[in-house]
């Protein structure tokens, strides 16, 4: 019989909602496996035991299945558990930011993405390992100490919601939340194994997009399975509205069902293996991505869809313009003089560097970013998604970044240089895993239409069951 873990989040699901399983014995299961493995991962820095006990046991008390509310529809994620990225605040718990600098922070106020989670009847556990601010694109911090790679330990696990997708992958929770500024969910799902994917901007309440500079970083879930994914992302766009403004949902349904059906249309694919950012930064992407690439399309050729190799006009200007706008969201960051001194070099230079923007380089660079975005939908119009390389390159071993930040920013855009220009368009995007290249995870990237979030859904779940990665686990010492 398959443990606990093995089983998919929407088996752990239906589990609950049959009475085969209580929230309550759940929470326990996964508590153990955090206290036993989460010392060698890094996967979570704040660890809230008795808080999910307490929360598991009053679920206990509305039952999914009692009365006429019908409850597993208000209720979609009833008796999960789960960890909140520690870029959100929850009242009550520390939330660093992944900086010593907030090492003793404890918000009073929830954030909405953790009050939506609530909504939907889930259970925190903890804090997953973010990077200082989300900033970079891998999961090493002073605060937290490194988040590792179940696959091999002395890789990291990308970023920056690499905590969550350690976590995840290794079987200490059935799926996590991340963010998406720049890849940062793609990005270590990738490199985990797993399924990620970055909704449309605008789609999801509790983190649209639209208040961040540029629109870049939205909310999603990291899972094993396209299923499982579909299933966390339609609890998360159908939470309490804190916001008005939402993208189109232009399919019916759930994308949980979506994720359930093959459809027999035949769609139109195109097929990406360039970055506007080889513009300013030598690039090459490794033959194992390209491989996987080539595996995939010929799935889908063989299914009977379109594929058609484009190469996108990319403007010289990208790299500049999105560099700007990275360092500008940094230099937001509160900080006082003293916290200021407790940042990491990378951390710092981006907030020195905003600070030295001026308002004519910012607006020069939004405007670019605009004229991206347009320029890019209209490129991609005539496909129904285009596939991507997920990463350039395997995963990084702890350390591998320098400890030079111009360096470093530039090691991050070679190791994952498909990712970045989707959060600037706007776009929905996901990652899914579909071959192993010395016994490592490579997956590739579907990115769909705006609000196309169904067709990549349904896409991604034919390309998993051609390669049936969804049964695979890291290394048995987990167990």
């Amino acid at each position: 019989m398959a443990a606990l873990h093995d089983l998919t989040a929407r088996a752990q699901r239906d589990a609950l909602r049959r009475g085969d399983l209580t929230p309550t014995e759940l929470t326990r299961h996964y508590l153990d496996r955090i206290h036993r493995l989460n010392p060698r991962l890094g996967a979570l820095t704040t660890v809230t035991e008795d808080a999910a006990l307490e929360r598991a046991h009053a679920l206990e008390s509305h039952s999914p299945t009692e009365s006429a509310t019908n409850r597993p529809t208000a209720a979609p994620l009833w008796g999960l558990p789960f960890a909140d990225k520690d870029l959100v605040q929850r009242a009550g718990v520390r939330t660093t930011f992944g900086s010593r600098a907030f090492e003793a922070h404890v918000p009073e106020v929830s954030d909405p993405l953790a009050l939506a989670l609530d909504a939907a009847g889930a259970v925190s556990l903890g804090k997953s390992n973010a990077p200082e601010f989300g900033m970079p694109s891998y999961t090493e911090n002073l605060v937290g100490g490194p988040s590792r790679n179940p696959w091999r330990l002395e890789l990291g696990s990308g970023g920056s919601s690499g905590g969550a997708a350690t976590a995840v992958a290794a079987g200490l929770l059935p799926f996590a939340p991340g963010s998406d500024g720049g890849g940062s969910i793609r990005i270590p799902a990738a490199a985990t194994g797993l399924v990620g994917i970055k909704p449309s901007r605008g789609l999801v309440p509790a983190g649209t997009g639209i208040d961040g500079l540029g629109g870049l970083a939205v909310p999603g879930p990291l899972a094993r399975t396209v299923a499982d994914a579909a299933m966390v992302l339609d609890a998360m766009i159908n939470g309490p509205q804190p916001f008005t403004l939402r993208a189109a949902r232009p399919w019916r349904g759930t994308l949980e069902s979506a994720a359930l059906t093959v459809a027999d249309a035949a769609a139109s694919i195109g097929v990406v293996t360039s970055s506007p950012w080889a513009a300013t930064v030598d690039l090459d992407t490794e033959p194992h991505a390209l491989d996987a690439l080539e595996q995939v399309v010929a799935d889908l050729e063989h299914r009977g869809h379109s594929v058609t190799r484009i190469d996108p006009q990319w403007p010289a200007t990208y790299p500049q313009h999105f560099t700007a706008v990275w360092q500008a969201g940094a230099a937001t960051i509160p900080l006082t003089a003293e916290q200021s001194e407790m940042l990491e070099p990378l951390t710092r230079w981006l907030i020195e560097s905003g600070r030295r923007l001026t308002a004519t380089d910012l607006a020069i660079a939004l405007r670019g970013f605009a004229d991206f975005e347009r320029s890019l939908v209209a490129q991609f119009s005539g496909f129904d998604a285009v596939l991507t390389p997920a990463l350039a390159q395997s995963p990084r071993p702890i350390g591998w970044y320098s400890s030079d930040p111009q360096r470093n920013f530039e090691q991050q855009v070679q190791f994952t240089p498909f990712t970045s220009f989707v959060n600037v368009s706007g776009l929905p995007a996901m990652v899914l895993p579909v071959v192993e290249n010395d016994g490592l995870p490579v997956g590739v990237q579907l990115i769909g239409r705006p609000g196309g979030e169904a067709t990549i859904v349904s896409l991604a779940a034919a390309i998993e069951s051609s390669f049936t990665w969804d049964d695979r686990h890291p290394p048995s010492w987990f167990d």
